[in-house]
């Protein structure tokens, strides 16, 4: 019993992150960057996922009733697209070289051969002002991150005491790709649940308890939940001629200690009902302005004259949606729900959902 339960929590899980690189191979890939690289690398995921996060929530206003027995539960698809500017990057930075392109920089520096050990221990020592260019984590596998060195002058303590020497400007070639592969949606989905209705209210939950996935990456948590009030119940029930409803959600994720996620958003939906109570159609559409933000926490790995040594990075960014419009259409018949919306937005996305509804 605990194995088939463990079984549907994978399962669920899968659906919520349907996104086909692991988590373990971003951070893999984020142990390779510096902070100022793995902001922009990361940046058209934090914004998709926000869009997602931030999507799917309702499908029609609750009625204008003080009580009214309302039930669905089911699963909630979205999808966040991506363009071209989205899957390519080009930002100045810093960076720490490795070993190896040290040497490169210090072999082709203007220091006498038995000085350029010194040299390279000099530039393993600080960081340097580079230019990144190449794929965003939504970028085609087949691309690399470059790194592009201007080349400096600096003061290197040798055996004959302090001494200057050019660094040549070179450009380097990371092993960093697009881990989504030239990915034109970035896909989601989770479970979830609504109950109602009480004074014009609905009450709406996103959910999946604390579970470790593996030991690389960790334990995954995930709730959600959000109301929709119409303010109709407080004129009586069939005075506006469509049901309309104040709205607030609001999720947060963890996965291991890779990253945490959370998103807001509220805002006015309205919908209309055509037909009866066991088939109808219900076309609806909502305002609502938005807000996410996911926080990245790795060990940024840089090699020093003693050897590799880790450095923890944290930051932060926010999703570029601030506000979205809503398109859909909802269609019933006997308990089964399915519905489908167009989200507009800085990043557009869209929406979908299958409900057994009572």
């Amino acid at each position: 019993m605990r194995y088939v339960r463990s079984e549907l929590l994978l399962i669920l899980l899968m659906l919520m992150m349907v996104i086909p690189a692991s988590s373990q191979n971003l951070e893999e890939t984020l142990q390779k960057l510096t902070e100022s690289a793995a902001k922009s690398y990361v940046a058209p995921i934090v914004s998709g996922y926000g869009a997602n996060i931030n999507g799917g929530w309702f499908h029609r206003s609750p009625k204008a009733s003080l009580i009214a027995f309302d039930l669905e539960f089911g699963v909630v698809a979205m999808g966040t697209f991506f363009s071209d500017e989205h899957k390519t990057f080009n930002a100045a930075g810093t960076f720490r070289f490795t070993s190896a392109q040290a040497q490169t920089l210090a072999d082709r520096s203007n220091a006498p051969v038995q000085f350029r050990a010194d040299v390279r221990n000099a530039i393993l020592s600080q960081e340097f002002s580079v230019n990144f260019a190449g794929p965003t984590v939504a970028g085609a596998k087949k691309d690399s991150m470059k790194v592009s060195f201007p080349g400096k002058s600096m003061v290197v303590s040798t055996a004959l005491g302090p001494q200057t020497y050019t660094l040549p400007s070179h450009v380097f070639v990371l092993p960093v790709t697009g881990l989504l592969e030239d990915a034109t949606i970035l896909p989601m989905a989770a479970p979830q649940a609504t109950i109602g209705t009480v004074v014009g209210s609905q009450f709406t939950f996103r959910y999946l308890p604390e579970m470790e996935i593996n030991a690389e990456i960790g334990k995954v948590k995930y709730v959600g939940w959000g109301v929709q009030h119409n303010p109709g119940v407080w004129l009586g029930e069939g005075k506006i001629p469509f049901e309309l409803s104040a709205s607030y959600f609001t999720q947060d994720l963890s996965v291991g200690t890779i990253f945490e996620s959370s998103g807001t958003t509220f805002g006015l939906n309205a919908s209309k009902q055509l037909g009866w109570g066991f088939l109808n159609l219900t076309p609806y559409v909502g305002y609502m302005i938005e807000s996410s933000k996911m926080k990245f926490t790795y060990d940024y790995m840089i090699d020093t004259p003693a050897g590799k040594v880790p450095q923890k990075v944290n930051f932060e960014l926010e999703g570029e949606n601030t506000s979205r419009f809503t398109v859909g259409l909802s269609f019933k018949l006997l308990l089964v729900n399915v519905n489908a919306d167009y989200n507009f937005g800085t990043y557009k996305s869209v929406t979908a959902g299958a409900m057994i509804s009572f």
